[in-house]
């Protein structure tokens, strides 16, 4: 799986969970333990705005974010000549390609996908395809590197033999029997 379906189907989970919360679930704890709700889908919408700056877009409101034209729009670029070989700065502060931000960015949205479904008490169930793209680009590399950046958690033991998902999530800092 490419990074451009990567992002499309995690952030379209993301986008469409997004839209389910209601004002009164807003200051909600989440699993991120300094943000609630409304704080974890302003970092959720800053996924689709952060590709949208790096394909150098200023023409479109990521603020819209979770409407699904957001996602449209960053599709839209990501699929122009070029667009996956430019170059921008990650979260982290190294350059990578807009590829690897694209793919980057769908791991937050699952990653963050996961935190709000728990915190709304639903499914909590990720795209098995997207996770495992995932788990086979970014571990065990990537963890480490939002570790040592201050964004991601202690790592969690989950077993051997764990499906991606929990490894994902362990990986990431997460509980994954939460």
């Amino acid at each position: 799986m490419g990074p451009v379906e990567m992002f499309g189907r995690a952030a379209s989970v993301a986008s469409e969970l997004a839209r389910s919360v209601r004002p009164d679930q807003m200051s909600l704890s989440t699993p991120c333990s300094e943000w609630d709700v409304a704080a974890l889908l302003e970092h959720m919408a800053g996924g689709p705005g952060y590709l949208l700056g790096a394909l150098g877009a200023d023409d479109v409101d990521a603020g819209r974010w979770p409407d699904a034209g957001v996602i449209d729009a960053v599709m839209s670029r990501l699929a122009e000549p070029g667009a996956l070989d430019r170059r921008c700065v990650s979260p982290a502060g190294f350059e990578w390609s807009v590829a690897e931000a694209a793919a980057g960015t769908a791991m937050d949205q699952l990653i963050h996908t996961w935190d709000l479904a728990v915190t709304l008490d639903v499914d909590r169930t990720l795209d098995a395809e997207v996770t495992a793209a995932v788990v086979a680009m970014f571990l065990p590399q990537m963890p480490e590197v939002g570790r040592q950046a201050g964004f991601v958690g202690p790592a969690v033991e989950v077993a051997i033999d764990a499906a991606p998902q929990s490894v994902l999530l362990g990986a990431m800092g997460r509980d994954p029997r939460r």
